[in-house]
């Protein structure tokens, strides 16, 4: 009894009852509504001007992008976790965020100007993505104002994280070179463990498979995913601000690797199980294969950051002396 009494405590605690707040709290709760409706209006209603979703809302706009399955939308379906991702690490950090000292700072204020007028010029140009990033900078810069560099450092992270929502098209002209980077890794490591394979523009041509690396299987929906996976790993695996860029940037080879693997595996399996089962089957699942080798190699790299190589070298040394 005494245990289910004080689980229920974790999960709530009377402290936050409407009766038990002071008149201060539920003011700043109230401020906070305010402006949380604010932004609602403003983005929801005011916030696309492109025709082709059929709503004024930017929300709208960015859903139907990440589930557009005909251009290049398909690449951000894992937008959908970002914002839960964001609101992990706030809640992560939450006792950091309230311990830290507050204080009214005129720099929030030049942000949440400057996401203003960019929400404006996008309005004007009909470019719903500049809308979107002003709203990341309003939700980091509404706090920054109020509460301060303290509390606006700490949210730098959760908030920079939101850009992954972000459907950026430019992105799609990454596609034909990733397709042309993959095949030729793809050929030239086939080839060096003794399968005989033509290329042929992004086609691999064997005796035994013919496999056509097609725009989808450019590996940028993986690029796009890992790097968003890898950002979140950095931040909390790694502990100088160098070392979380590192392993960040890091990821764009670990993606390609991972697709590369992918092709190779399909190649193989066709070999030995066929080219109705390779390019079936398995290409249809072959994005485990995929993500294993690029988290792999995530996690190995991370691993190899973390390495004191000083004490590493100075082990070695004494070892290499008394060896001696």
């Amino acid at each position: 009894m005494e245990e289910t009494k004080t689980n229920q405590t974790l999960i709530w605690s009377d402290r936050w009852r409407l009766g038990a707040l002071s008149k201060s709290e539920l003011m700043n709760i109230g401020f906070a509504s305010v402006i949380i409706g604010f932004l609602f209006i403003l983005f929801h209603l005011f916030g696309n001007t492109v025709d082709n979703v059929g709503s004024a809302s930017v929300f709208k706009w960015m859903i139907s992008r990440w589930g557009d399955k005909v251009s290049f939308g398909a690449d951000y379906s894992h937008g959908y976790l970002i914002p839960f991702v964001s609101l992990w690490v706030v809640w992560y950090r939450r006792e950091e965020i309230l311990a830290a000292p507050k204080k009214v700072c005129q720099w929030g204020l030049a942000v949440i100007i400057m996401a203003l007028a960019m929400h404006w010029l996008g309005a004007k140009m009909q470019q719903t993505r500049i809308s979107l990033m002003a709203l990341i900078f309003l939700i980091w810069g509404i706090p920054f104002y109020f509460y301060g560099w303290k509390v606006a450092k700490l949210l730098i992270f959760p908030c920079a994280y939101l850009i992954f929502c972000v459907p950026l098209n430019f992105l799609d002209a990454l596609s034909g070179p990733l397709q042309r980077l993959a095949t030729t890794m793809a050929h030239s490591m086939l080839e060096g463990i003794g399968i005989e394979c033509q290329r042929v523009g992004t086609q691999l041509i064997s005796p035994y498979f013919q496999l056509n690396v097609e725009a989808p299987c450019s590996g940028l929906r993986s690029l796009l995913a890992m790097t968003a996976l890898t950002a979140v790993y950095a931040y909390y695996t790694q502990k100088t601000f160098v070392k979380k860029w590192l392993l960040f940037l890091f990821s764009i080879p670990i993606a390609v690797a991972g697709n590369i693997g992918r092709i190779i595996s399909i190649a193989l399996v066709s070999i030995t199980a066929g080219q109705q089962f390779g390019t079936g089957l398995h290409h249809d699942w072959s994005g485990y294969v995929l993500f294993t080798v690029a988290i792999s190699l995530m996690v190995g790299f991370g691993k190899l950051l973390n390495v004191n190589y000083r004490e590493l070298f100075k082990t070695w040394k004494k070892a290499y002396l008394n060896h001696s």
